[in-house]
């Protein structure tokens, strides 16, 4: 079973470049996923993908089934997940076109589910949420690429679908780096089954505060135009995970006797 999942839109889904195996689409304790995942190979690598908002971008940010998702992911045996997104810059020098290697959040949504411990008290240690191992393999092979590429950023996560407006965007460079919908919860309910997490976000645009107002025409143009950089990163990066990590995410969920309770 592939040990890699990716999760991302469209345009990551290239089937230039994916060697379909086959789709299943599980039923869960949470419902089913936000599509079916297609199990296939990129450059020999094994993984398991599924489009986050649905093939027909039929889940907004806020009713993305997210604890459907990892735990459908979860059960396939993955390990190891990979967030491919986009975001707005909080930062004049994280610029449109640039990828960004996140290595904290900050939680600005408001209802979604958030955890698989709906009726039990479960503490998760969460110091550093994305996994530094994962991190590491991608910024080298940005290195080689020799793309821009920013290691390390703070993602605010709103609750979307809206972009910010200019006060948010104000105040949210007071405490981030980039600003995007998905992160949360993905992450933590990545942490809370013991898998590692890891985003690649492509910087879109500089959200409102910097007097230009942000429209989907214009995520979708940059996006379009860095597609053919992430799947090669993706193509280069893939190979290099091995089951060899030195990471502590697995260890935060045991720590807690998280994995004891999830079935």
């Amino acid at each position: 079973m592939p040990k890699i999942a990716l999760i991302g839109g469209s345009g990551i889904y290239n089937p230039d470049n994916f060697e379909l195996i086959e789709e299943v689409f599980p039923d869960t304790p949470y419902g089913k996923p936000s599509d079916p995942i297609m199990i296939g190979k990129i450059n020999g690598v094994e993984v398991a993908f599924l489009f986050r908002h649905g093939k027909q971008h039929q889940h907004p940010p806020s009713s993305v089934p997210y604890r459907a998702n990892m735990y459908a992911l979860w059960k396939l045996g993955c390990k190891y997940i990979i967030s491919a997104c986009a975001v707005g810059s909080l930062q004049e020098e994280y610029r449109p076109g640039d990828l960004v290697i996140a290595d904290q959040f900050i939680d600005w949504t408001k209802k979604r589910d958030y955890t698989y411990f709906m009726d039990k008290t479960v503490h998760m240690s969460m110091p550093d949420p994305c996994c530094p191992y994962l991190n590491q393999i991608f910024a080298e092979t940005a290195e080689e690429m020799k793309i821009p590429y920013h290691v390390g950023g703070t993602y605010i996560c709103i609750e979307g679908p809206r972009f910010s407006n200019r006060a948010e965007s104000r105040m949210f460079r007071q405490f981030g780096d980039i600003v995007g919908m998905t992160m949360v919860p993905e992450c933590q309910l990545a942490r809370e089954l013991g898998m590692c997490y890891c985003s690649l976000a492509t910087v879109t645009d500089y959200d409102c505060w910097k007097d230009e107002d942000v429209t989907i025409d214009m995520v979708m143009k940059i996006m379009a135009e860095c597609l053919d950089k992430v799947l090669r990163l993706l193509e280069l990066g893939l190979p290099k995970i091995k089951d060899e990590s030195t990471c502590h995410c697995i260890e935060s969920a045991k720590g807690c006797g998280s994995l004891d309770e999830i079935q």
